[in-house]
């Protein structure tokens, strides 16, 4: 018997997480938690209702927040 796995690519999971919760970690290691509220093809994120976290420790919340792409280290659904 095979396995079948669904595979999904990364639009596919960027879409899925649309209007969700999300966690964000900037090369820089600063991380932010927020709506995702929208993105384009080069990663540039826009969150809502952020909270902005250095080393682990809540530094600031700011309604809209805006991240260049480039400065993206990874992307998750919390």
């Amino acid at each position: 018997m095979s396995e079948q796995v669904a595979k999904k690519s990364p639009t596919d999971f960027l879409n899925s997480i649309l209007g969700r919760r999300v966690f964000v970690r900037l090369n820089s290691g600063i991380d932010y938690k927020g709506v995702l509220a929208c993105l384009d093809g080069y990663m540039n994120i826009a969150l809502e209702q952020t909270e902005e976290y250095v080393d682990g420790e809540l530094r600031n919340r700011y309604g809209d927040t805006f991240i260049r792409g480039n400065n993206v280290l990874y992307i998750c659904g919390i």
